[in-house]
């Protein structure tokens, strides 16, 4: 009979390192490991009274002092683990130590779920094993909004289920809002983020890319075209499509936003007429205006009279930045570097990360404005550069270049980009009268190239793209940092690396300890 009492502890101790275990490795079988501890307890504290006596003869004599010590301490020990896991069960804390920040919302995904006027309810198809790593990618969600529900579903043991809701595939997410669906078979922020865009907003916005002189393509691949923002501009719920302006001769109804990348050629009279109408009715426009081929080319004097009726005016210079941060990242100084702070404007409300324009000119809000319109500043250089205004003896080189204020230099920083809004004159009155009242916004950027293929890597190019377009848009729960790509950490090694390492690790680092075993034996024999 003793040994089966003595029996009872080492049962109870196995009964709780079983539930500690199945917790962390079948974490959806609540009910299991809740029962194998609640069981284990109980036996543990049967072996303690049945132990009674050997208690009681332990608390008496001189090791009583020091036994009620060590009782207190493991008491206390207790008292301060239940505390902990009381807290960490009502107050939600984690800490992402993945170098890209891999587990962490990025701060649109938390700016559009903290938004949300309704209940969003998700529900994921997970194979039987792998709930650890879907709740690691999704709980951000329900942390950032109370208005977020996840219920997770075991295709594997749910078959039915699956089958209605018509999975076919392990990882299928589908959410619902305000009576409309959206799925998605990836768990990567940026698919779920832009499931979420699209059920809240309801349908899809249009990006126009003007086309026929000489502007950026959406649909090349080449190192200047346009194909990773377009992609961004998909993921932000946008439809991009071209135009031939002179063709059409006016915009589209469903025009969002219309962006006019790096035009070599002036505009003609109509076109900048069907542009002017488009404003007028509440028009969102985004130039991107780059410093003249050649000193002798045709200015763009048409789109320059635009972006000037709008308050902004647009260099025939070139902004130099001196200031050496473009030596970081093995550029010139003919690439300035923008680094925060930037100045006040909803685009760049902290906006932390540094940008980089090639061959950009200025483009500064007109003091006092124009028509009405008064411009702010949006992106600047840095106060070491200046904006050049001798472009034909920077074409002909040979020679270091310097700010010469009395040629017409203008000391930095200088407006890289500008931006203006205004109520719209031409637009009917919205028939929700708690919808936003229509507006014209316009986007001047001196530069087409920070977010071409070859340069829209750069840190916060992407990014900043992004909020100039969804602030025209008048979509500002859109502007923040998006999600990144996760980091590709692997070590490419070549054929005499792996030998070394393998090597090391097999003969030489063992053989150091060998040795110094056998020469430490040797001198105590």
């Amino acid at each position: 009979m003793k040994r089966i009492v003595g029996l009872l502890g080492w049962l109870g101790v196995v009964l709780v390192l079983a539930a500690v275990a199945m917790r962390f490795i079948k974490p959806e079988l609540v009910e299991w490991y809740q029962g194998l501890a609640i069981a284990g307890l109980v036996t543990t504290l049967l072996y303690t009274l049945s132990q009674w006596r050997d208690i009681g003869r332990s608390m008496s004599g001189k090791g009583a002092r020091y036994g009620s010590v060590a009782f207190g301490s493991v008491v206390l020990m207790l008292a301060i683990l239940i505390a902990i896991n009381y807290i960490s069960n009502r107050q939600s804390k984690r800490w992402d130590l993945t170098g890209g920040q891999q587990f962490s919302l990025s701060d649109q995904s938390k700016k559009i779920v903290s938004g949300l006027k309704q209940p969003l309810a998700i529900r994921i198809y997970y194979q039987t094993g792998s709930i650890g790593q879907v709740h690691d990618k999704i709980d951000g969600y329900t942390l950032a909004s109370p208005k977020v529900s996840v219920e997770y579903i075991d295709a594997e043991k749910n078959p039915a289920r699956a089958q209605q809701d018509g999975v076919q595939q392990y990882g299928t997410v589908i959410m619902e809002y305000a009576g409309r669906t959206e799925r998605t078979t990836s768990l990567a922020e940026q698919d779920v983020t832009n499931a979420i865009i699209k059920l809240v907003e309801g349908k899809t916005k249009k990006a126009y890319f003007v086309q026929g002189h000489g502007e950026r393509d959406p649909t090349s691949q080449d190192r200047l075209g346009y194909t990773q923002i377009a992609a961004r501009l998909k993921n932000d719920n946008y439809e991009v499509a071209k135009i031939a302006l002179a063709q059409e001769g006016k915009l589209p109804d469903d025009a969002t936003v219309v962006i006019i990348a790096g035009p070599q050629t002036d505009f003609l009279a109509p076109e900048i007429e069907a542009l002017k109408t488009y404003l007028a009715a509440g028009g969102k426009l985004i130039m991107l205006l780059d410093v003249q081929a050649k000193p002798d080319a045709p200015p763009l004097t048409n789109l320059i009279a635009l972006a000037k009726d709008w308050g902004i005016a647009v260099g025939t210079d070139l902004i130099v930045d001196a200031s050496g941060m473009g030596r970081m990242f093995n550029a010139g100084p003919e690439v300035p570097i923008a680094a925060p702070p930037y100045p006040s404007h909803p685009i760049t409300d902290k906006f932390a990360p540094m940008t980089a324009f090639r061959l950009a000119r200025s483009a500064s809000p007109i003091e006092g404005g124009t028509n009405g319109h008064v411009a702010s500043r949006v992106v600047d250089s840095s106060p070491r550069s200046w904006a050049e205004a001798d472009l034909k003896s920077l074409a002909k080189g040979g020679g270091a270049v310097s700010m010469d204020l009395d040629k017409g230099d203008k000391q930095g920083p200088i407006a890289i980009a500008s931006a203006v809004s205004a109520p719209a004159t031409a637009a009917p009155a919205p028939k929700d009268p708690t919808a936003p009242k229509p507006e014209t916004r316009v986007v001047v950027v001196g530069d087409s190239d920070f977010i071409d293929n070859d340069l829209i890597a750069f840190q916060g190019n992407a990014d900043l793209f992004m909020n100039m377009v969804n602030w025209a848009a008048q979509q500002e729960d859109l502007i923040a940092i998006r999600p990144k790509d996760p980091q590709d950490r692997r070590i490419t090694l070549t054929e005499s690396q792996r030998a070394g390492i393998f090597y090391l690790a097999i003969f030489i680092i063992p053989g150091i300890f060998l040795a110094a075993g056998a020469a430490t034996w040797w001198k105590r024999r």
